[in-house]
């Protein structure tokens, strides 16, 4: 019995060495007998919306050695350190250590380097491709795409996000060696090939981009600003056309020594920071006001409904001021299109009070405050809205027209556009579709309706009045002769530490054409401004620039009379 027993545990070990444990024994026996030198995929282009490239590579190798291959150290060390240009006495160091397998001498060496110790045929000393990153616009929309890290991963921006996809799978070119790593005489290299990144195309117009970024960088400049921003979103399916963060940086200089500096300066603000928005928020307040005047709501305000011409409310014993001193008869008897027009805080107050906390709350998560957008786009920030249960009147009456609430540019853009463009609301993207090189689509992106927000009716009432706001209004500087331009301006006080920093404000302003068909907005930040600090005189005129812009690049023509 115990003899049975022995044989059968026997013959239980052979068929678990012989079956079970195959693969992986297989594995380590290729692994005992081949030196592997990896060679890196080609990585996935990144193109504009309209085929230009924005992220591609740079043919480039990486040099490799094996010392125990190699036959001669000193000479192998004295070739390499002149055209490698390194030290002859660490190569040497490296090409003696036999305790080590693989060492990399360097890496994305240009091709005439790999050219000019290729015709050595140095024994133990290999080279395999390894591009290099490169951005044929340097530092255009450099948050956005994000750069990669030594090794060829994606680090940040969109190079991070769709890193899966770009990447692809790197090859081997497999040596036959004994145990202590030298070639086999008469053995062949085997190349296993890599798989190739898939190429993706943003929603990003390369022409929108860089125009955006040359008014940005003027008005940064003009105003010693501390930063300036902007965002360009296509209203009917939340393309994003253009995002600009300035300061920026150079994505083939990257400051990798300097990470406070690198952190800073490639951090996407525009989805990432938050912001109280200020006057450009009365968007929303406005389009909630009239969604419930139509609905039949008796305590909204109507369009034509006359508020108190006070300058100022008194909420839970505190005073809510207009930003003008209402002398001479200014903001008196005004309707909703004159409160908008004349940015009038106090008429805001009372009709953020007349909707109550319940309703208006419901229109905030209809505009997804409070929540990501959804946005393709690692790091996204929610912003910050008070819970509803803890909320005071008096900060409530404030979030009416901007404070008390802190919102991401992105999320007030897209909250502006699902306002007038029928009520709307789509998740915004940043890429339109992923293929191969060789041009097969693998996937494209179909707009995703997330919700609605207005109906058609009370977002055409609204967009007729931002046009106003334009044409007679604080968004004048905004205005293009021959084309129906609307929207918003903002002016807000920035808070440090709990208090009103003196002197720092925000200046915005939200608009877009045509206002009639809503198809391009652009919402506009300019950050601690100096000098002049309204957002009618700083942001307006820089939206306007925008949008010549836009008009003379797409050749739209002007509105028919």
């Amino acid at each position: 019995m115990a003899i049975t027993f022995l044989f059968c545990l026997f013959l239980m070990r052979f068929f678990y060495i012989q079956v079970i444990w195959e693969d992986d024994l297989n594995a380590r026996a290729i692994d005992q007998w081949t030196r592997e030198i990896p060679v890196s995929a080609r990585r996935g282009n990144i193109y504009d919306r309209n085929g230009e490239l924005l992220a591609g590579n740079i043919a480039a190798y990486s040099v490799y050695a094996r010392a125990n291959a190699v036959t001669d150290a000193e000479a192998t060390a004295s070739l390499l350190a002149g055209a490698l240009s390194l030290s002859y006495e660490e190569l040497l160091g490296k090409l003696t250590d036999g305790s080590r397998s693989e060492i990399v001498l360097v890496r994305r060496a240009e091709k005439s380097v790999v050219e000019s110790i290729e015709g050595a045929d140095l024994a133990g000393v290999y080279y395999a491709r390894d591009d290099r990153r490169f951005y044929p616009y340097g530092s255009l929309a450099c948050q956005v795409l994000g750069f990669t890290s030594y090794d060829g991963a994606g680090s940040t921006g969109l190079e991070q996000y769709y890193n899966e996809y770009l990447a692809g799978d790197r090859g081997e070119i497999l040596f036959e060696t004994d145990l202590v790593g030298v070639d086999l005489e008469g053995a062949s290299a085997a190349y296993i090939p890599g798989t190739d990144g898939l190429d993706i195309r943003l929603t990003l117009d390369y022409r929108i981009q860089a125009l955006a970024e040359e008014v940005m960088g003027r008005a940064l400049t003009e105003y010693s600003a501390k930063a300036a921003r902007a965002i360009v979103l296509d209203t009917t399916d939340f393309s994003v056309l253009a995002m600009v963060n300035l300061p920026s940086y150079d994505l083939n200089d990257i400051p990798r020594n300097d990470l406070t500096a690198l952190n800073a300066l490639s951090r996407n603000a525009l989805v990432s920071d938050v912001y109280e928005p200020g006057s450009t928020f009365k968007i929303i307040t406005a389009a909630a006001n009239i969604e419930e005047y139509l609905q039949g709501n008796a305590d909204a305000y109507a369009m034509n409904r006359v508020f108190s011409s006070s300058r100022t409310r008194t909420v839970d014993g505190t005073t809510i001021r207009c930003w003008s001193d209402h002398a001479n008869g200014k903001h008196s008897n005004q309707t909703l299109a004159e409160a908008l027009n004349n940015s009038c805080n106090p008429c805001f107050v009372d009709i953020a009070l007349a909707l109550g906390k319940e309703t208006f709350y419901d229109y905030l998560a209809a505009f997804r405050f409070g929540r990501a957008t959804g946005l393709d786009f690692s790091g996204e920030a929610i912003g910050m809205l008070l819970p509803e249960s803890t909320l005071r009147d008096c900060d409530f009456a404030r979030i009416g027209f901007g404070q008390t609430i802190a919102v991401t540019p992105l999320q007030l853009a897209c909250a502006s556009a699902a306002a007038v463009n029928g009520g709307y609301y789509y998740a915004p993207h940043l890429v339109e579709s992923i293929s191969t090189a060789e041009g097969a689509t693998v996937w494209r992106l179909q707009p995703s309706l997330v919700g609605r927000t207005v109906s058609e009716e009370a977002s055409r009432i609204l967009s007729s009045m931002l046009e106003g706001v334009v044409r007679d209004g604080s968004g004048k500087k905004a205005y293009i002769e021959g084309y129906r331009i609307a929207g918003k301006t903002g002016t807000a006080q920035k808070y440090e530490d709990g208090h009103i920093a003196q002197g720092k404000y925000v200046s915005s302003f939200v608009g877009y054409f045509p206002a009639d068909a809503p198809r391009y907005l652009a919402l506009v930040i300019v950050d601690e401004p100096q000098g002049s600090y309204y957002g009618s005189t700083v942001a307006a005129p820089c939206a306007r620039e925008i949008f010549e812009g836009i008009i003379e690049t797409l050749h739209l023509p002007p509105a028919e009379e």
